[in-house]
């Protein structure tokens, strides 16, 4: 793994402070994280080992101060791209997880003149009707999320208050299962669209991702093997790679010529 240390910093937007950690130099790769807040792997690292890492920890989330009172995803979007804004990235390479990856989607649907390229990680735009709310028990979810729950070590116990605010942040503002105003506005992106699913997901199907390419031209659809839904800690090599690979190619990215699915 490459030897790359994650410092602790904060932005001011629109009242808000928001807390990133940034690792690494080269071309900047904004990331957004999931429902369970802002963690960093294996796979982080590895990124960082060849470009600017840079992870927002969403307003509302973790040691964050709450949430500034945004009614929709597209208003919280907003204000994490004004904070990106503040950090003089110029254009910048996106890459949002699960709740993050819609969140990505409206910040690239508002902000395309940005963005260099986005990554979207079983991005939860799409998701099948009528599925439970992810359990609050921490065994069980860490069940939920792997395909090999055994092979991966347990996060920290959540704050209990902290674990609430996240869980109403997120309930608020994740949106229905489809929704058309987003959908509608995916067809003018221009940018390299990569998005990758686990191929055990149980949180958002992996069947989900085939409906991407319809609605965002020239994206690109590749599934991780043997992977659930955080396939960066599951197959961190694979997958820092596969990013890697696709930032630096861009339209030239062949994977999806090939074959789609990254075997171990």
């Amino acid at each position: 793994m490459a030897e790359v240390t994650f410092a602790e910093r904060l932005v001011a937007a629109e009242g808000v402070r928001v807390r990133y950690l940034e690792a690494g130099v080269g071309d900047p790769l904004v990331v957004l994280h999931g429902a369970g807040g802002l963690r960093l792997g294996p796979a982080h690292h590895l990124l960082a080992a060849r470009r600017r890492v840079i992870a927002i920890e969403i307003p509302g989330f973790g040691a964050s101060v709450a949430d500034h009172g945004a009614a929709s995803l597209r208003e919280l979007a907003l204000t994490v791209a004004t904070a990106i804004e503040r950090l003089d990235l110029g254009r910048f390479d996106l890459m949002g997880h699960s709740f993050g990856g819609k969140l990505a989607l409206w910040l690239a649907v508002e902000r395309p003149e940005s963005l260099r390229a986005l990554v979207l990680v079983a991005p939860a735009a799409i998701r099948p009707e009528g599925r439970p709310p992810l359990p609050e028990d921490p065994a069980e979810l860490h069940r939920l999320l792997h395909a090999h729950p055994e092979r991966q070590p347990a996060a920290p116990p959540p704050d209990p208050e902290v674990a609430a605010r996240q869980r109403e942040l997120v309930a608020r503002l994740i949106g229905p299962p489809r929704e058309p105003e987003l959908e509608s506005r995916l067809a003018a992106l221009t940018l390299p669209v990569l998005v990758l699913f686990g191929t055990e997901d149980r949180v958002v199907p992996p069947e989900m991702g085939r409906l991407y390419p319809a609605l965002v031209p020239g994206s690109h659809l590749v599934f991780v093997f043997d992977a659930g839904h955080l396939p960066d800690a599951e197959r961190p090599e694979a997958f820092a790679a596969l990013v890697d690979d696709f930032l630096e190619r861009h339209r030239g990215f062949l994977v999806r010529r090939r074959s789609g699915l990254i075997h171990p």
